[in-house]
């Protein structure tokens, strides 16, 4: 009978020392589980608030700055009204003398009247 508790005492021992391991085990697992989820629900929150960010960002570049078709349409207007302005310049000299020729015309028809 010795060797029957004896067997019996040391089952005991193995099916608690199992036991106690596997409820280590599991404290482990849970522990790990709620930090995971704490983690992911943390990178939720900061992916969402990026992406809020991100839209606002975009918003705030619609806004502010100009496309390269915006850029173009821009850039060929304005070189439009050069190119007018420099054609513009280019006969002011023809006029002025036409003016200034307009003016010595009138002074001899005064002086000789």
């Amino acid at each position: 009978m010795t060797d029957f508790n004896s067997n019996i005492v040391f089952l005991i021992a193995v099916i608690s020392a199992v036991g106690g391991l596997w409820w280590r085990i599991e404290a482990a697992i849970k522990t790990a589980k709620s930090e995971a989820m704490t983690q992911a629900s943390a990178a939720s929150t900061a992916a969402a608030l990026a992406l809020a960010q991100l839209a606002e960002y975009k918003t705030h570049v619609a806004e502010t700055y100009i496309t390269k078709a915006g850029l173009r349409e821009f850039r060929d207007e304005v070189m439009t009204g050069v190119r007018d302005l420099k054609g513009s310049v280019s006969t002011l000299h023809e006029r002025m003398d036409r003016f200034i020729e307009g003016d010595k015309m009138v002074r001899r028809r005064n002086q000789g009247t």
